[in-house]
C-alpha cells in the first residue's frame, strides 16, 4: 500500500492558511456578515484583534468564523479532558466458582458479584471443572442460572454460559452505568456527611 504522508491534521485552516478567494464569514457571536472575499475576512479579522478560523471547510464557499483561537483551543481541550474524566470505563471483574459449591462459599461469592455490579462493572464468571466433573457440565450450567437470578434486579447476563476447555464461562453486565453509579455513591456519601453534621450540631 502507497504510504499516503504524514497523518492527516485535524486542525483547522486558520488566517493566511485559507486559500479561497471567498468564504461566508460568521462574526465573533455567531451572527451571519454573509459571503465576504478572503482579503475583507482577513482584514476584519485583524480590526477586531481575532483570527479567522475556517470551520466548516467543505462547505461552499468554506465557512470561517472570527473568533480568539488560541481561547477557543485552550476550551475545547478542558472540554474533552472533562467529556473523558466522566466517561468512566467499565471494569470486566472475575469470580471463580466450584460446581460443587458449599452454600456459604456461595452466599460469599455472591456477595460480591452484588458489590461489582451495585459498582457499575462487568462480571465474568468462571466454573472450573476438575477432572469427572467434566462430563457433568449441567452442574455448571445450573449454578450459573442460579447466580443469574439471584442477581437478576442488579445486573442481566451479557454473554450465555459457554464451555471453555475446562471452564464454562458467562458474562453478567449492570443494568447501571458505571457513572451513574459513581453519581449515586458521591449523593449517598454526601447525604451521609450532613447528616453526621447534623448530629453533632443537635
Amino acid at each position: 500500500m502507497a504510504n499516503l504522508g504524514g497523518p492527516i491534521s485535524t486542525e483547522p485552516r486558520i488566517n493566511e492558511r485559507i486559500r479561497v478567494p471567498e468564504v461566508r464569514l460568521v462574526g465573533p457571536n455567531g451572527e451571519q456578515v454573509g459571503i465576504v472575499s478572503i482579503h475583507d475576512a482577513l482584514k476584519l479579522a485583524q480590526e477586531a484583534d481575532l483570527d479567522l478560523v475556517e470551520v466548516a471547510a467543505t462547505a461552499r464557499p468554506p465557512v470561517c468564523k472570527l473568533m480568539d483561537y488560541g481561547k477557543f483551543k485552550y476550551e475545547s481541550a478542558m472540554k474533552a479532558r472533562e467529556a473523558r474524566k466522566n466517561q468512566a470505563h467499565t471494569i470486566i471483574k472475575e469470580i471463580k466458582l466450584r460446581p460443587k459449591i458449599d452454600p456459604h462459599d456461595y452466599e460469599t461469592k455472591k456477595g460480591h458479584v452484588v458489590r461489582f455490579l451495585k459498582a457499575g462493572d462487568k462480571v465474568r464468571v468462571t466454573i472450573m471443572f476438575r477432572g469427572r466433573e467434566q462430563s457433568r457440565p449441567e452442574l455448571g450450567f445450573r449454578l450459573l442460572q442460579k447466580l443469574a437470578e439471584d442477581v437478576t434486579e442488579l445486573g442481566y447476563v451479557e454473554s450465555q454460559p459457554k464451555q471453555d476447555g475446562r471452564n464454562m464461562i458467562m458474562l453478567i453486565g449492570p443494568h447501571k452505568k458505571k457513572a451513574e453509579a459513581k453519581a449515586e455513591k458521591a449523593a449517598a456519601k454526601a447525604q451521609r456527611d450532613s447528616s453526621e453534621l447534623d448530629d453533632q450540631e443537635s
